[in-house]
């Protein structure tokens, strides 16, 4: 699956309505890039943690989706962690996911989001779950 195929796959889902767009990935990485708009702010005018959280769970999702035989397994987030360090009021937002863990039910990635100068946003910790296709079914 190339970079046009993700951005396709997702783009009438969350990660659509969030303006999200794949960039890059590789074996060990994913990143993605989202504008900071009205659509992604709090109330006070800066980026909402839950979007940053969101941007990070959808780039690990994305690696982890890129390491399974997607024939017998599904990726889901089980845990989300993050620390946001720095406000950004505008601008485009960078989130590159680097695997750090890469267990056969579990896979864990370190999110770094950057601004357009590439100064820390957030940093955050992704614990992925990777299941069984036919433990999803209603059989």
């Amino acid at each position: 699956m190339n970079i046009e195929e993700l951005n396709e796959l997702c783009k009438d889902t969350l990660i659509g309505h969030l303006d999200i767009e794949f960039v890059e990935y590789g074996p060990d990485f994913v990143v993605a890039k989202m504008p900071v708009d009205n659509k992604k702010i709090q109330p006070m005018g800066i980026l909402h943690g839950g979007a940053s959280l969101a941007l990070a769970e959808t780039v690990a999702s994305v690696g982890s989706y890129m390491l399974v035989d997607r024939d017998k397994y599904t990726v889901m987030g089980l845990q989300v962690s993050g620390n946001h360090v720095y406000p950004v009021t505008g601008g485009t937002v960078y989130a590159r996911a680097e695997i750090i863990h890469k267990g056969t039910m579990t896979h864990i990635w370190d999110v770094k989001i950057v601004n357009d100068e590439q100064k820390s946003v957030s940093l955050i910790r992704v614990t992925m779950i990777v299941v069984e296709n036919e433990k999803l079914s209603n059989k």
